[in-house]
């Protein structure tokens, strides 16, 4: 006696294929089919796409933060200087900011001198934040020493200060001209103080891809902010980068061991972790409606496959009284609606990477199409939306999509197995 065929074997491929296409007068849906596959495919498309952007955001934001802004920054506890007054200045940031360098993997510790001004050029003016560095500190900031983007040249910035680029645009000024700093912590006098001002020819122009840092800083050469902020042979902070940025909170313990007794550490997982965490439920959300998406295109094969039942029930006597087991005629049509499924997620998946790697021309044409405005750097923070592809996430679309498609299948599967032949047969 000959062994039973194994499951999944070829004729039942074969049946499933010839179902699958069959035209509306031989009794199929190709209609419907067609309806299933796009759906699945544009729900598939769209799940990568959207996750693809989240992932490309989350990147664009911090690598924007960490190329711009110190990944800890070290400050000091307040206390009482030689006049009783309370502080928090450093008066020994070179000797620190050596210690915190000699750790392992930092790359360099830089003395800050932090103040807050309103700029004055001509009939303009705006308030800006003025970090006072050294020069060379200043060109190991990859965003910021960026000649892709940046104007001007920081080998000037011993003369001068560097000035963000949307807050050259609100002041009308460019590399070459004079900007009046005025600051209301000036020179002390028997009558108070009064407000300091200073001129400084703009040397450079940088641009570190985030709006908010972009409008509203400045650089100024460490000895000359020391004077104008009263910070005679003081920082305010050091500002420490790292390697691994992602590994701050495991290298903080030995950075404050180097800093001493009084230091106070600030991450940018501190500064960040908000927003940060805000975008992780944000991902959350994304990803569960995005897969109702997908489970609604994934229920258009049931409406197929019970129309395909009900058409193909005296082919399902036939098949059954020639000696297909129940189990087969389960499979034949679980094959012909996963083959939907598996058909529309590898259809999406090509669309979805496709979009995804030709994200940029894509928006910037949607953009020009609509006249511009569709990205807004003063409202999102940063001046571009990339997509980025990560195989986790590909991965992730394909596993829920062939999931649902293939779990939803099973319904009417078993309900053409286990139709009678003998009632499947009976009006033919």
């Amino acid at each position: 006696m000959a062994a039973p065929p194994a499951p999944f074997s070829a004729y039942e491929f074969l049946i499933a294929w010839r179902y699958l296409r069959a035209k509306r007068a031989e009794g199929g849906v190709s209609v419907m089919t067609w309806i299933s596959l796009i759906g699945i495919t544009l729900a598939v498309a769209a799940l990568i796409i959207t996750l693809a952007v989240r992932s490309g955001f989350r990147d664009e934001f911090v690598t924007t933060i960490l190329g711009a802004n110190a990944h800890v920054t070290i400050y000091s506890q307040a206390y009482q200087d030689e006049n009783g007054r309370v502080t928090r200045v450093i008066p020994d940031y070179a000797d620190l900011a050596d210690r915190l360098a000699a750790v392992p993997d930092v790359l360099r510790a830089a003395p800050l001198v932090k103040g807050q001004v309103m700029s004055v050029f001509r009939d303009q003016n705006t308030g800006l934040e003025v970090f006072g560095i050294r020069g060379d500190d200043l060109s190991d900031i990859p965003r910021i020493n960026d000649p892709t983007t940046g104007r001007g040249s920081l080998d000037d910035f011993g003369t001068g200060i560097a000035l963000g680029r949307e807050a050259a645009r609100t002041l009308g000024v460019t590399v070459g001209d004079v900007v009046r700093f005025i600051s209301p912590n000036g020179v002390r006098t028997a009558f108070g103080t009064s407000p300091r001002v200073g001129e400084y020819p703009v040397v450079y122009i940088f641009n570190s891809g985030r709006f908010d840092i972009d409008r509203t800083r400045a650089y100024m050469p460490f000895a000359e902010a020391q004077a104008f902020f009263n910070r005679e042979g003081v920082a305010d902070e050091v500002d420490v980068t790292v390697i691994e940025p992602e590994r701050i909170d495991a290298m903080t313990p030995a950075l404050l061991a180097a800093a001493g007794d009084r230091a106070l550490a600030w991450t940018w997982q501190d500064s960040a972790g908000g927003f940060l965490r805000a975008l992780e439920v944000e991902d959350t959300v994304m990803f569960v409606l995005m897969s109702v998406l997908v489970l609604i295109a994934s229920m258009n094969i049931i409406s197929g496959l019970v129309m395909l039942v009900k058409n193909k029930g005296r082919d399902i006597g036939i098949l059954r009284t020639i000696g297909l087991t129940e189990g087969a005629i389960l499979r034949v049509f679980f094959l012909t609606g996963a083959l939907v499924g598996t058909l529309g997620t590898l259809f999406g998946v090509i669309l979805g990477c496709l979009f995804a790697i030709y994200f940029d021309p894509i928006l910037a044409f949607v953009n020009g199409a609509s006249g511009g405005g569709v990205w807004d750097g003063a409202v999102r923070g940063i001046y571009r939306l990339p997509a980025k592809l990560e195989l986790a996430d590909v991965l992730s679309a394909v596993g829920l999509s062939l999931f649902l498609s293939w779990g939803i299948t099973l319904i009417p599967a078993r309900r053409a197995a286990r139709m009678n032949p003998v009632e499947a047969l009976r009006y033919e």
